[in-house]
């Protein structure tokens, strides 16, 4: 598909009435529709090409999608906003593979001038043929002097000039390391010293952000705001983006990682925060990341003899935060990677449980971030509880697999990791999200990733996969409204088209596969992931309003 036409009557970006046709439509409604009528900001029909000839008019704006795709958008369950405006605009060192490119980077950065820090995110170490890092000092001569800032791919250390080190007084603070990588409360002080930015800036990058999303399909984003992270003010500018009547953008699920230990501790906090919140969780870390090995293990890490991690949190301080959340009604927990770290976690629920009552526990739908290592016994007590995981298949696409970061930190343990379809299997709530700018904002990447585990038998069905990114993610975030993330009549329009090459069914069993082909299963075709070309977004519509549209869309 190269372009689509329309009538010109009326545009989704002022919500009128469009009529989208001859192409396909992924709706529990109608498996086979190839049309859609949006009335304003809702659903009114889905149905078949035939249907759509006979209620076309002149009244409406009437597109051609030319056998491209509508599907209900993508919601990312975990990004963090500013992060990703930086990571977009600065240096990006995914594909340095030495201690050398790195440095040329940075000094080619302070080649075109200025005074600011030098920001940049993305290098791992793992992926170099010698891991040796640059010092501090290599750092300085290669910027000029100038501060440098540049976060590991996992966003939980950072390598940090001495400029900097000097500038954010980070020497004896938990963390701090002479060679210049810096972990813990050290990293924190030194991302917080390095982007002190002012409300217009913090806003840009933002913006950035979001208009990338909408470019990949997004209708929503969840904020992980945390104070290690950044401030008050960056969550109170991202949640304001909602407010906006003239900017249409993806919808902002806010989150603030702060701990509590009441609930009059936790109910000040929500007004001191100043804007709504959809809980006092997400990054409110009981422990750290695999690749900067602060992730709390039970045993040491392969690579590093007598290394377990890092515990944030004791699992009385845990419990307290649970306890104050579920009897406020409102969604706590925690950033948990580590297989320590989640028995703190799970320790902590049944701590809170014993205090306030397991039914208040469940219905406060807390949920806990990443969950890389869950065994069968805790993905057990995860299910008792009813809490949803918010999980990011790309970090097994980016580290799984033999000889690679996991293998490499964790030795056998690494095959393990990330156990979708247990989870599955055990009724645990699971959605599905990016950690951008950890990983990159390409949701069908993240739902390849989900079918193409490193470990076949957590591989999980494309439908699976595909709903865990878009209507699960509204009821992790407790959205109001049950419709959300369908396609049905009476639901949000809130959609994205797709140019595709080929559609079908795709399943972890061929046997399955084979039957969920057959036009008598009745199921809903999604692009096919293994062409070597991934679907290209042409346009992001949320509640009936355009949020994006390619370039040769409706032209």
């Amino acid at each position: 598909m190269t372009d689509a036409t329309s009538s010109g009557k009326t545009s989704p970006g002022r919500a009128g009435i469009t009529l989208y046709r001859n192409g396909s439509v992924y709706t529990a409604a109608d498996p086979f529709a190839t049309a859609i009528l949006v009335d304003g900001d809702t659903v009114a029909w889905v149905g078949s090409e035939q249907a759509a000839a006979s209620i076309a008019d002149g009244s409406m704006d009437v597109v051609d999608l030319h056998g491209a795709l509508v599907a209900p958008g993508f919601v990312d369950s975990h990004v963090h906003l500013t992060e990703t405006g930086i990571a977009l605009e600065s240096l990006q060192l995914g594909e340095v593979r030495s201690a050398g490119q790195l440095l040329d980077a940075v000094a080619d950065a302070a080649a075109v001038g200025g005074d600011g820090p030098i920001l940049g995110h993305g290098w791992d170490e793992s992926r170099w043929a010698d891991p040796t890092l640059p010092g501090p000092g290599e750092l300085d001569r290669a910027a000029g002097g100038r501060p440098v800032y540049l976060s590991r791919a996992d966003a939980h250390s950072a390598l940090i000039s001495s400029s900097l080190a000097a500038a954010a007084r980070v020497e004896g603070v938990d963390g701090f390391a002479a060679g210049g990588q810096v972990r813990r409360q050290a990293h924190a002080t030194a991302r917080r010293a390095a982007r002190s930015l002012p409300a217009d800036t913090l806003r840009a990058y933002q913006r950035r952000a979001l208009d990338e999303a909408a470019a990949n399909g997004y209708v929503a984003v969840a904020e992980m705001g945390a104070p290690h992270i950044g401030s008050v003010l960056d969550l109170q500018l991202a949640a304001g983006w909602n407010d906006y009547s003239d900017v249409q953008l993806p919808e902002v699920l806010p989150y603030w990682g702060q701990l509590t230990a009441t609930v009059a501790e936790a109910e000040a906090l929500l007004t001191e925060l100043g804007v709504p919140v959809r809980g006092l969780a997400g990054d409110l870390n009981i422990d750290g990341s695999i690749g900067s090995r602060t992730a709390s293990l039970r045993e040491p890490y392969a690579d590093a003899p007598g290394e377990r991690g890092t515990a944030y949190l004791s699992t009385d301080e845990a419990a307290a935060h649970l306890a104050a959340c579920s009897l406020l009604g409102i969604q706590g927990g925690f950033h948990v990677i580590g297989d320590a770290g989640l028995d703190a976690a799970l320790d902590a629920l049944e701590q809170a449980a014993a205090e306030v009552g397991e039914q208040r526990i469940r219905a406060a739908g807390h949920r806990f971030e990443h969950v890389e290592m869950a065994d069968a016994e805790a993905i057990a007590r995860l299910a008792k509880y009813s809490v949803t995981v918010s999980a990011q298949p790309g970090f097994d696409a980016a580290w799984g697999g033999p000889g690679r970061m996991y293998e490499q930190r964790l030795g056998s343990r690494s095959r393990n990791m990330n156990p979708f379809a247990s989870l599955y299997s055990a009724g645990v709530p699971v959605c599905f999200g990016s950690d951008s700018p950890v990983t990159p904002l390409r949701p069908w990447a993240s739902v390849k990733a989900c079918l193409e585990h490193n470990n076949p038998d957590q591989r999980i069905s494309a439908r699976a996969a595909f709903l865990g990114h878009t209507r699960a993610g509204w009821r992790a975030a407790r959205d109001a409204n049950p419709m959300a993330g369908q396609l049905v009549p009476g639901a949000p329009a809130t959609f994205a088209v797709w140019e595709v090459d080929e559609l079908m069914v795709q399943v972890a069993d061929g046997r399955v596969q084979s039957w969920s082909t057959d036009p008598r299963a009745r199921t809903p075709l999604l692009p096919a992931l293994d062409t070597g070309t991934a679907p290209r977004c042409l346009q992001t519509v949320r509640n009936g309003r355009e949020l994006f549209s390619a370039d040769a869309f409706r032209s």
